[in-house]
């Protein structure tokens, strides 16, 4: 059976490579930095259960020692000229966009398809690893078409990770301190705060109160999987699930929609929002939130109307 595990030896086998290549850059002034961060970072996935509690904090320290010292940098140069661009482009833009489709067609039908026959995969994970084996698929069918060098996917795959540096591994961080949030019991804090102000028997109130709630504290926290556990503590299971009787899987769902819309419209999502818009050298550090809101408001106010409509 395949398990989580399968996910974490490929990504941290990935990162493994990424540290070695960039070990090997002599091009790049802060090469050891960009191997120490890619390095750890891939113990982390291929032997962070033998770690311990102590050691992964020990590891997620030096993480942010590496980072905050500004240790982590692309080099210079490299990138593929434009007129070449161009001429791939023309030549195989079906192509590489049908490449890029496999990976969401795969893991959308191995979610299915593990839980319909079991025994092939962890059903509890199969959405994580069918992404995985998209991605092997993925570039094993964009291999056997443009046949590049071995070593191109991994080389260009490095050079972006060493492009958007620390912010990379922002999610994990985010959701891991939302975890711990919800330990310290953050969520019946915040829903105390909430409960004064939803009026007595209001469903709708509550639904309201849940939908902002995930989105603004999302743009707070930088990340929807940190405001989760908070705001399920605090308004959905309480009241949305055990109150008023909400499918859990709908209110969980749906919730998690309106905690992303928090997201296109914050700067603490660095790695979605300030990163693009430092790669693409826009003139406005804030261009990419600022085209994204005219979706994320309008698209918020659907996602509470659809958790009031469908949830209940």
């Amino acid at each position: 059976m395949i398990t989580l595990g399968f996910v974490y030896v490929l990504a941290g086998l990935t990162f493994a490579a990424f540290a070695l290549l960039g070990l090997r850059d002599a091009d790049n002034p802060k090469r050891f930095g960009n191997a120490a961060f890619w390095g750890l970072l891939a113990m982390s996935m291929l032997a962070g259960d033998r770690l311990g509690d102590f050691g992964n904090g020990l590891l997620v320290l030096a993480l942010v020692a590496i980072a905050g010292t500004g240790q982590i940098g692309r080099a210079p140069g490299g990138d593929v000229a434009p007129e070449v661009q161009a001429a791939r482009a023309a030549k195989h833009g079906p192509f590489l966009l049908l490449v890029a489709l496999i990976i969401p067609a795969v893991a959308l039908a191995g979610t299915f398809l593990f839980k319909w026959v079991p025994g092939l995969a962890d059903p509890k994970q199969a959405t994580l690893i069918s992404l995985a084996l998209g991605v092997l698929i993925a570039l094993a069918v964009g291999m056997a078409r443009l046949k590049p060098p071995p070593s191109l996917p991994l080389q260009q795959g490095r050079r972006l990770l060493d492009a958007v540096g620390w912010a990379t591994i922002l999610p994990q961080m985010l959701a891991s301190l939302g975890a711990v949030f919800a330990l310290a019991g953050v969520g019946e804090v915040v829903g105390g705060l909430i409960g004064t102000a939803i009026p007595e028997g209001s469903l709708f109130g509550a639904v309201l109160a849940f939908g902002l709630g995930m989105a603004l504290f999302t743009m707070v926290m930088g990340n929807a999987f940190a405001a989760f556990p908070v705001m399920l503590a605090a308004v959905g299971m309480p009241l949305l699930i055990k109150q008023y009787d909400g499918d859990p899987a709908v209110v969980a769902a749906i919730g998690m929609l309106a905690g992303f819309c928090g997201t296109l419209m914050t700067p603490m999502a660095a790695n979605f929002n300030l990163v693009p818009a430092a790669l693409l050298e826009l003139k406005n550090p804030y261009g990419v939130i600022k085209a994204q809101i005219g979706t994320a408001v309008p698209l918020l106010a659907v996602n509470i109307v659809f958790i009031w409509l469908f949830a209940f």
